[in-house]
């Protein structure tokens, strides 16, 4: 069978968060196939990390329903509809006990992270019922199944994405399908604070060889671990695939 990438030319496919550690190894790997890509993100992270020349940049505040609008709009403008949508974006506060997290700080992380989704979704859809054989990839976590101290609202946050994207998978079948992974812990600047948001080349804030000691594949994940899973749900090869979960963690998490 023929890899996931032969699959992308001139395919329109928009990466939310597509200047992150994972999102622009996706970026990189779309081009280099003959995509059309667009990339969302933070002003702060499109300074930072500017997608290639032939790449379209927008700008995006995905918890802002108005940025959201003016973002998608500006798609719609160039493109007429998508073919393919990465969720990739993400957010953490820091780890804290449930009892010591404040509310203000929960609201943050939900607005970050669900009502985001909620609203992108919802925006991209509009486009992918458009698309040529549409699929759209929501990028969870292995703490949406794989519940650990000190991560409850971020990972009930990735646990209700999953949910979302089963609800998207159903309410727009068999037109769209939608689809998620479920990463482990990966080397990127969200270990450090977040793209845009720190400094990529700090030390991360988990103890790698205590975590690489309980992985089955003895390592941490790197954004490229996870090109290939997302683009495979983007292409054809998954074509009887939707509302699944892919767990990509090195065999820390077994469903």
């Amino acid at each position: 069978m023929a890899s996931a990438f032969s699959t992308m030319s001139k395919r329109r496919i928009c990466i939310l968060g597509g200047c992150g550690g994972i999102g622009r190894s996706l970026v990189a790997a779309c081009v280099e196939n003959g995509a059309d890509v667009a990339v969302m993100d933070l002003k702060s992270a499109l300074e930072r990390h500017p997608p290639p020349p032939s790449v379209m940049s927008i700008e995006i505040d995905g918890t802002d329903e108005a940025s959201v609008t003016t973002a998608f709009g500006r798609l719609e403008a160039s493109w007429g509809a998508l073919d393919g949508f990465v969720n990739s974006a993400g957010f953490l506060i820091e780890k804290r006990k449930l009892a010591d997290t404040p509310a203000s700080e929960f609201d943050i992380t939900m607005a970050g992270n669900l009502r985001m989704t909620f609203l992108v979704s919802k925006a991209a859809m509009k486009l992918l019922e458009k698309g040529d054989a549409p699929s759209l990839v929501n990028i969870s976590s292995g703490l949406a199944a794989l519940v650990r101290p000190d991560y409850g609202p971020y990972g009930a946050t990735k646990a209700a994405m999953i949910a979302l994207t089963k609800t998207l998978a159903l309410e727009h079948a068999p037109r769209v399908r939608c689809n998620a992974i479920g990463p482990g812990l990966v080397d990127t600047a969200f270990l450090r604070g977040g793209t845009g948001r720190s400094d990529e080349n700090k030390t991360i804030n988990v103890d790698v060889s205590l975590y690489n000691a309980t992985i089955p594949m003895r390592r941490i994940a790197v954004p490229d671990d996870l090109v290939e899973p997302v683009m495979f749900l983007l292409g054809p090869q998954s074509a009887y695939m939707t509302g699944q979960t892919l767990w990509v963690n090195g065999g820390a998490y077994m469903p």
